[in-house]
């Protein structure tokens, strides 16, 4: 239901729409830091549905999940979707990214150490990139210039406020070149323009 409305709501962009992990047809991605549920991005757009939230007994459903940025692409872009939604107050929802396979921060950490950057999300992010925010995040996280290479990703979507809150995000790549092909191009530009200069003289 939740992956129909994200669709309708994109509107032409939809027609190029991958949806990577959809927790109300796969089930719900893992509650544990240490063993993140696993899902494969390919190129262009790569959808993540869920929820999140606080049940009546304070119970907080985390969602953990990992994954590989392919040798020749680069995570370009982080954006929130429609049908996201927050309990309140902005600071309760937050999404966060540590490199490796595994989020080994504790769900109550006195820093961000360990993380590469965090950003609390909310409806009114829906359209908006939020990767550049998370790179420059602070309470200890590393920090980072996007877009992300290759390597191994894994990340911590949370709510703390009472009751389920719907979230979609897409985590978009993009190639990049071949540092071969960059050689050969600045090796054909530097000839160019050596040629044009000798031509004048």
């Amino acid at each position: 239901m939740l992956a129909l409305a994200v669709l309708g709501a994109c509107g032409s962009a939809s027609v190029h729409a991958a949806i990577s992990y959809d927790e109300g047809l796969s089930g719900d991605l893992s509650g544990s830091g240490l063993a993140p549920t696993s899902i494969s991005l390919s190129l262009g757009s790569n959808q993540v549905l869920g929820d999140t939230g606080r049940n009546v007994n304070g119970a907080v459903d985390r969602d953990y999940l990992t994954f590989v940025v392919p040798t020749g692409t680069a995570l370009k872009s982080l954006w929130v979707l429609p049908g996201t939604t927050s309990g309140g107050a902005r600071g309760l929802a937050f999404l966060a990214l540590e490199e490796g396979p595994q989020v080994t921060l504790p769900t109550s950490p006195a820093s961000a150490a360990g993380l590469l950057g965090w950003e609390h999300y909310g409806p009114d992010d829906i359209g908006e990139d939020i990767l550049d925010n998370m790179g420059v995040s602070g309470a200890g996280a590393t920090g980072f210039v996007p877009p992300l290479p290759e390597g191994t990703y894994s990340v911590w979507i949370q709510e703390l406020s009472t009751g389920t809150f719907p979230y979609a995000f897409d985590f978009e790549l993009k190639a990049v070149p071949e540092a071969k092909n960059g050689v050969l191009l600045g090796g054909m530009l530097a000839g160019l323009i050596a040629f044009r200069r000798w031509k004048r003289a």
